[in-house]
């Protein structure tokens, strides 16, 4: 099912799908109670403890401690009561995944949709994109078109790449994001980042690939990376993280190819006052021989 980028908020009682109100199943509305669950300043479900004010308005307990003890809607001080009714009443709900309008079926105990929703298949990815804030979601198909078209992100098919990066300051650390590659092979999208930062007080440069698809599919695949110059060279050999992690998580794991700035210079030769980098990589499957032993499956 194509999905447009969008922001998902929590869903709620009818969710829009292709323009038209898509309501959730009647079993599941529980005629209105589910609104009465709804946190009047956060606007998300409210799970235990529930709190009360002495008037009976309720809340979170994690907006509780960001009103200062006060009601947000009597201004009531609220003290510590417990709205033990409604933590019950919950108890007896059954309600659809926030996705059910990108097609998710399941319908569950109250308590435990956010940890359904929280691995739901059918939940979208964020943009991958990392040289700008950009809240767009989706599921892959609709996500690659995004990053073509308003990101005028590179795209190329085949396993392999030769990637040339030149930088005309290279002691300049901030803003030095080069733009997302994007890789089609295996039937599959994969996010090529290169970029430099500060570890520490040194500045690096670091390069890593990511799956657009869900963990468990991008441990089928692996990857190489190097670079190199002057008879020296550095291999990074990894497996690509899903895009379900950001792409701070992964910077800020280290996991990839790291090139301290002093080698990076060394590299690129000539006077040291611009950085020129060449990085090869390429991209395999693990196959499964008859007799159980792995070999790498190379796209042509």
């Amino acid at each position: 099912m194509d999905v447009d980028c969008v922001s998902l908020p929590d869903a709620p009682a009818g969710e829009v799908d292709g323009g038209a109100a898509r309501p959730w199943p009647k079993a599941v509305t529980n005629g209105g109670v589910h609104e009465l669950l709804e946190c009047p300043v956060c606007t998300n479900s409210m799970f235990p403890p529930i709190h009360q004010c002495p008037n009976g308005h309720t809340l979170c307990s994690t907006c509780k401690a960001g009103v200062h003890n006060r009601c947000p809607t009597c201004r009531q001080e609220l003290g510590d009561i417990r709205c033990l009714a409604l933590e019950k009443v919950a108890e007896s709900l059954e309600l659809p995944c926030r996705y059910y309008s990108l097609g998710c079926p399941e319908i569950m105990p109250y308590y435990s949709k956010i940890k359904h929703e929280a691995q739901c298949g059918l939940r979208p990815y964020n943009c991958p994109y990392a040289g700008s804030e950009c809240g767009a979601a989706g599921d892959i198909p609709s996500l690659v078109s995004h990053l073509r078209d308003d990101h005028k992100v590179d795209m190329h098919s085949g396993c392999t790449f030769n990637h040339r990066y030149v930088k005309s300051n290279p002691r300049e650390v901030e803003n030095a994001t080069w733009m997302l590659t994007v890789f089609h092979c295996f039937g599959h999208y994969f996010c090529l980042h290169f970029e430099a930062f500060q570890l520490g007080m040194a500045p690096v440069y670091m390069a890593f690939l990511r799956f657009m698809g869900d963990e468990n599919e991008a441990k089928n695949y692996s990857y190489s990376l190097e670079v190199g110059a002057n008879g020296r060279k550095m291999v990074w050999e990894g497996t690509p993280r899903s895009v379900r992690d950001s792409h701070r998580k992964v910077r800020d794991s280290h996991d990839g190819l790291i090139i301290q700035r002093n080698m990076a210079l060394f590299f690129s030769g000539g006077d040291r006052k611009e950085l020129k980098l060449r990085i090869t990589g390429r991209i395999w499957k693990e196959q499964q021989t008859p007799d159980g032993a792995c070999t790498p499956n190379l796209c042509s």
